[in-house]
């Protein structure tokens, strides 16, 4: 969203990006897009109505069912939703293809940043490269390599810890389990633990369970396997234990962690930061890419007359 917002006003711009290409992973299930940060930025860049294209009808429609899969709630979707859901990929997919591909340099996952001074930082690459910048924005995420430029601040532990689960359109428990999901998200969620899961554009079934656990779980956990998550839902009904077991990859563990609220530092010259990496929150609240894609497509108007000079 950035590299767009300035290239788009004449400034050059490089992306540093860690993965080795752009399908080398799947990006993860839908996003609700907000009005006046998500939506606004696309606005900005001009790619408001090419978004309109992605957005998934109806996927905003709620299920929500207590741990013996009773139906407490079952609310459709809202086709005039203010907040409506797009596919991670096809989001990341329409901004990529928004830039010339030259700007995004691939595989170049970052090992350390230092100050060269006079502002000027030294990127030192996982690959044995190096770069010098003028001015360096760290977009990198809960663990930035830049964040310590600016701040001693430090990811938290939230306490909550989620496993992704994934099964491709084509297997046959496919179907069995988007009846249970219904034609939107599903959520059943019990004190310190949940399952919530949604179809993605494709068809494949997207399924994260949450348990509430100590961070000494992790390390006694890993690696962990679905029939070890099994067990954490003992009593709960079959369709929905079946999302945990039916997943047909290696289930992904996901602690939540978090910067403090409110997180300032001091203005470091020739550095800053952005998304993850400035204000990591957990996604409960869905606020997290809308708030970073707002800030990307508005700190144009910040850099634009020192870039120039």
């Amino acid at each position: 969203m950035l590299a767009g917002a300035l290239h788009r006003s004449g400034i050059g711009v490089v992306v540093y990006e860690g993965e080795p290409s752009p399908d080398a992973r799947a990006q993860g299930g839908l996003l609700d897009l907000h009005e006046h940060s998500g939506q606004q930025a696309l606005h900005t860049l001009g790619l408001y109505h090419a978004f309109l294209t992605l957005v998934r009808p109806g996927e905003d429609a709620k299920r929500v069912v207590d741990r013996h899969g009773t139906v407490l709630l079952d609310r459709p979707g809202n086709a005039a939703t203010a907040s409506p859901e797009v596919d991670r990929g096809d989001l990341r997919r329409l901004l990529l293809n928004a830039l010339p591909p030259e700007i995004v340099q691939w595989g170049r996952k970052v090992a350390s940043v230092q100050g060269a001074g006079r502002g000027r930082h030294t990127v030192a690459f996982a690959d044995g490269s190096a770069v010098e910048t003028t001015l360096l924005i760290g977009a990198d995420g809960a663990w930035s390599r830049v964040r310590p430029l600016l701040t001693d601040a430090q990811p938290a532990y939230t306490g909550t810890c989620f496993v992704e689960l994934h099964v491709d359109a084509d297997d046959p428990r496919a179907a069995p389990a988007a009846a249970v999901i219904g034609s939107g998200t599903l959520m059943a969620v019990a004190p310190g633990q949940g399952i919530l899961a949604h179809r993605n554009a494709d068809g494949s079934i997207h399924t994260y369970v949450a348990v509430n656990r100590p961070e000494e779980w992790l390390a006694t956990a890993l690696p962990i396997t679905a029939a070890q998550i099994e067990v954490l839902f003992d009593g709960w009904s079959r369709s929905l234990r079946a999302l945990i077991t039916d997943g047909e990859k290696v289930p992904v563990v996901r602690p939540v962690y978090a910067l403090p609220p409110l997180l300032t530092w001091p203005r470091v010259k020739g550095a800053t930061l952005l998304g993850d990496a400035a204000h990591l929150m957990s996604p409960f609240a869905g606020e997290g890419a809308n708030l970073a894609m707002r800030e990307g497509s508005g700190t144009r108007a910040c850099v634009d007359r020192p870039s120039r000079r």
